[in-house]
């Protein structure tokens, strides 16, 4: 869990804001949203592949540049 530090006269919007950004690094909004709703394995795998194909295509029109 990250944490931040309020300093000396700091407003507390930056110091949410450099929290959100802690927690954004970290990767926990990620996991959030990823954990709102149940996702059965047969649509995490088609999400997966389909994240691989963008993946590759990309790569490969990078490469034909």
């Amino acid at each position: 869990m990250p944490g931040v530090r309020v300093r000396d006269n700091e407003p507390f919007e930056k110091a949410l804001k450099r929290f959100m950004k802690a927690c954004e690094k970290a990767g926990l909004m990620s996991d959030i949203k990823k954990h709102q709703h149940f996702e059965k394995p047969s649509e995490r795998k088609k999400r997966k592949l389909a994240a691989a194909r963008r993946k590759m295509r990309k790569l490969q029109a990078m490469e034909n540049r």
